[in-house]
């Protein structure tokens, strides 16, 4: 475990704006409809267990994850919550799922047998939810899956279906037209599907989806990326609260002058005097190596750009017109904060945002700030 003294980088979190851009969100819904929290890979790199109780004490009652394992370690933090698997059923792991308290997402005809077949034997009703594609081509029930589900409802005999849902493709490009395309598949399967009695809630909207308007929201919205602050639209004015901060500590400060040269490769050449510092995070600790030369840190308001490449463990950064009391061994350097957001950062790495949060490395220090009133380290 890390400590504030010991990581080179410290990541701070504040549950506050997390849960302030999940009520953002849930305002923005049609009347009626619901707001969730998709909380996959550890909240998005940010802590799981930290991040979902203050989602729960906001009022948020359904969480999503990916993996079995993230549900399991989830379930105990949001006690009385739904927590649903998004991944395809694995055979064999259905006892796993129901003795945890799960819900299954069936996305073939193959995971709605199992399920169906495991409520069986059990002589029980478990719930599941039912994913239908309309145009993502990734996961869920085909039109030709859904039309069989239709004609042979007793497939899902023993499954109670609490949602029906399907995921957008392009829902953070407005204008895209398979966004319509996939709002009238989904209205069709669900149509379809009721004939045959097959009527639960529906969800559709991921975070960029609630933006697209009320048609798209239904019963459920599912946001993820935005609930950390990334924004749900690129392009347009974040609506979100910043939600995370990652700063590394500067290891050492040392006078250059031309034509001396910094880092692997010699990739760039000093030109006059100076001051180069080295900070400890590299591209082990989830900064993109994509970002040598070209990153932008700062030292308070003080800008302070990427000079050569970032290595594993280090990244160097030009001082020159810092005062040296602020860039000295020890202070700490925003390479994700309030001057310079995550979204800003992603695109002159050339990823998103995303991306960006599920790399933070293992190294750095983590502090969550706010949701009951504490800083609470890792």
């Amino acid at each position: 475990m890390t400590t504030r003294e010991s990581a080179g980088a410290i990541v701070t979190v504040d549950l506050n704006a997390v849960a302030g851009n999940w009520r953002s969100l849930k305002a923005r819904l049609a009347p009626g409809a619901d707001c969730g929290a998709v909380v996959k890979a550890d909240a998005y790199g940010l802590g799981v267990r930290r991040i979902a109780p203050a989602l729960a004490a906001a009022g948020c009652r359904h969480f999503f994850v990916v993996a079995i394992d993230e549900g399991i370690d989830l379930a105990p933090a949001v006690p009385g919550a739904d927590v649903a698997v998004l991944a395809p059923l694995v055979a064999g792991n259905e006892a796993t799922i129901a003795a945890h308290g799960l819900i299954p997402t069936l996305n073939t005809l193959a995971d709605v047998e199992a399920w169906s077949a495991f409520a069986r034997r059990k002589g029980d009703v478990l719930p599941a939810l039912l994913h239908v594609d309309t145009g993502m081509r990734r996961l869920g029930l085909a039109p030709d899956e859904v039309a069989r589900l239709v004609a042979e409802p007793q497939r899902l005999d023993g499954v109670a279906v609490r949602l029906l849902m399907s995921h957008l493709a392009c829902a953070d490009e407005a204008h895209h037209p398979l966004n319509d395309k996939q709002l009238a598949g989904f209205i069709a399967a669900k149509t379809r599907l009721a004939s045959a009695g097959i009527a639960p809630a529906a969800s559709l909207a991921n975070s960029a989806g609630i933006f697209l308007g009320p048609e798209y929201h239904f019963d459920l919205a599912r946001p993820g990326a935005a609930l950390y602050g990334i924004a749900p639209v690129p392009g347009e004015p974040n609506p979100m609260t910043p939600a995370v901060r990652v700063q590394a500590k500067i290891l050492q400060v040392r006078d250059v002058d031309a034509p001396e040269t910094v880092g692997y490769g010699a990739t760039h050449r000093v030109s006059r005097p100076g001051r180069i510092a080295t900070v400890a995070s590299g591209y082990a600790d989830g900064y993109p190596r994509s970002l040598s030369n070209i990153g932008t840190g700062f030292i308070g308001e003080h800008r302070v750009p990427v000079v050569g490449r970032v290595s594993m463990d280090l990244t160097t950064i030009d001082v020159t017109g810092v005062p040296e009391n602020l860039a000295r061994p020890g202070a700490l350097v925003d390479l994700i904060g309030p001057l310079n957001p995550v979204d800003d950062v992603a695109q002159a790495a050339g990823t998103i945002g995303y991306e960006l949060l599920t790399r933070i490395g293992r190294r750095a220090h983590r502090v969550w700030q706010g949701g009951n009133g504490d800083e609470t380290p890792a």
